[in-house]
C-alpha cells in the first residue's frame, strides 16, 4: 500500500466534512500535513475518476464529486494505489532449470492478485460517510 491512498482517502473524507465548500490544495496539505503540490498530484488522479470537482482562480480548489455514502476506499484503492501490493521485484528467474526458481514469480504474482482482490473487497464495505463517522466518535469520545 503506498501512501497516496492514505493521502487521497484523508482529503476526501476533510472535503466530505465540508459539504457545498471548496477547498484549496494548502488548505488540504495543512490538514493532511503534507505539501501542496503533492496534494494537487493526487486530486488531479481523483478528478479524472470523477471523485472531486475543481474550480481554477481566486476562489477556487476542490469539492467532492461523488456521493459520500455510496463512494468506497475500493473505488479510492482503484483510483490511485491499484496494483501497489504488487513488490516491484521478485525473486527468481523464469529462465533458470530450478523449479523453485524459475516458478517463484508466477506463484508469488498470483499470491498478490489474491491479496489484492481480497483487500478490495474488504474496502468495498467501507465508505468516505462511514471513515468521517468513525473519526467524528473519536472526537466525541474525547
Amino acid at each position: 500500500m503506498n501512501s497516496d491512498f492514505v493521502i487521497a482517502s484523508h482529503s476526501l473524507v476533510l472535503l466530505a466534512n465540508l459539504p457545498d465548500h471548496m477547498a484549496n490544495s494548502e488548505t488540504i496539505a495543512e490538514n493532511v500535513c503534507t505539501n501542496p503540490a503533492r496534494i494537487r498530484k493526487i486530486m488531479s488522479t481523483l478528478k479524472k475518476h470523477g471523485l472531486v470537482k475543481t474550480k481554477e482562480g481566486i476562489g477556487g480548489g476542490y469539492i467532492l464529486g461523488c456521493d459520500p455514502e455510496k463512494t468506497t476506499l475500493s473505488e479510492i484503492y482503484l483510483a490511485v494505489s491499484s496494483g501497489s501490493l504488487k513488490p516491484h521485484w521478485c525473486t527468481g528467474d523464469p529462465d533458470q532449470e530450478c523449479v523453485i526458481s524459475s516458478n517463484t514469480q508466477s506463484v508469488m504474482d498470483e499470491i498478490f492478485s489474491e491479496a489484492e482482490k481480497h483487500m478490495q473487497s474488504f474496502l468495498n464495505q467501507i465508505t468516505i460517510s462511514s471513515v468521517l463517522e468513525k473519526i467524528k466518535h473519536c472526537e466525541s469520545n474525547n
